[in-house]
């Protein structure tokens, strides 16, 4: 397929778009396994799908999950390498996802880095040797591993904000991720694809803390800026703001029913907020500032740590009470 490029580069655009779009597809459904494998172990169609502009890294990482290499028909083991080595390739691209969204260029030194391993299979060698032949442009050729390799404990890095990341949240679902930054912004990614899909613009300083409702419908952010704001999290429009702290709020927890919010702040003071309502329903005061708080499994405990080193237990239903 070394004449892959050259041919695709003579064709018109329409006919680009499709054939990238369809050729993995299309190879699957026919049958077409050994071409298939071909293909996705193809320097030149990597290249190509990713540099297209309406496809990039993501579609090509979802072209190696169109069958499960586990489970392949006759589950031969000339299928189980093959699988491997489009397991590796997939494993590789989403480590380098991150970069190459930036800058593209980057391809032949991420698979390179990446892949460049004594134990590999025959079908990622023959990739590394295409890479050298068919890389035109200056790139860095690694002559030792360099980069962290695929099949590790790292799976995928989401970047995007520009200062440090404070905190993080899954949604109950499992299919997004909220993460605060001394940016003063909130993000919001897709978990399965790593793609940021809004950012929640609001606060005025760092973003220390984030917690979901139990429901996965609101986003609550805890800030320097002394408060804390609630998120629509399916359109990031920010709902109201929760004023009442004198200094950074440090963290935030949400009871187990969704109706109350419990939020510590360097003021020396945890705030029980009603979510409906913005209100502040009653406030405990301590001798140092408070930087954490969680809310136990029964919906009444309140567990908040201080600066002193100290944890303590709290019971809602007296707060409200006394």
């Amino acid at each position: 397929m070394e004449e892959f490029a050259d041919k695709l580069a003579a064709q018109n655009p329409a006919f680009q778009r499709a054939y990238l779009g369809s050729l993995a597809p299309s190879l699957v459904k026919s049958g077409n396994l050994d071409k298939y494998y071909k293909t996705l172990t193809d320097f030149d169609f990597i290249t190509a799908k990713i540099n297209h502009p309406e496809f990039g890294v993501q579609p090509l990482i979802e072209d190696y999950d169109l069958i499960d290499h586990t489970k392949m028909s006759n589950n031969s083991e000339y299928n189980i390498k093959k699988g491997t080595s489009l397991e590796l390739i997939q494993g590789t691209l989403r480590l380098s996802a991150h970069i190459l969204v930036a800058d593209k260029r980057q391809l032949a030194s991420q698979l390179h880095g990446r892949l460049l391993n004594q134990k590999m299979p025959e079908e990622i060698e023959a990739l590394l040797a295409q890479i050298k032949q068919r890389t035109t442009t200056p790139w860095l050729c690694a002559l030792t591993p360099s980069l962290t390799p695929p099949g590790g404990r790292l799976l995928r890095t989401l970047n995007g904000h520009s200062h440090s990341v404070n905190a993080v949240a899954v949604t109950p679902n499992g299919q997004q991720v909220i993460s605060a930054s001394s940016d003063n912004t909130l993000k919001v990614w897709n978990l399965a694809t790593g793609e940021e899909q809004f950012t929640l613009n609001g606060h005025s300083d760092w973003v220390n803390a984030v917690a979901l409702t139990p429901n996965g419908q609101q986003v609550i952010s805890a800030s320097y800026d002394k408060t804390l704001k609630v998120w629509n999290l399916a359109t990031g429009e920010e709902q109201f703001t929760l004023n009442g702290h004198s200094y950074s709020v440090n963290a935030v927890a949400v009871t187990p029913n969704g109706q109350q919010v419990i939020s510590a702040s360097v003021d020396n003071t945890l705030k029980v907020w009603n979510l409906a309502t913005g209100k502040v329903i009653t406030t405990f005061t301590g001798e140092y500032p408070i930087n954490c708080c969680a809310v136990a499994p029964d919906g009444m405990t309140i567990v908040p740590g201080d600066g002193s080193g100290r944890v303590h237990f709290l019971r809602l239903e007296n707060m409200i009470e006394g």
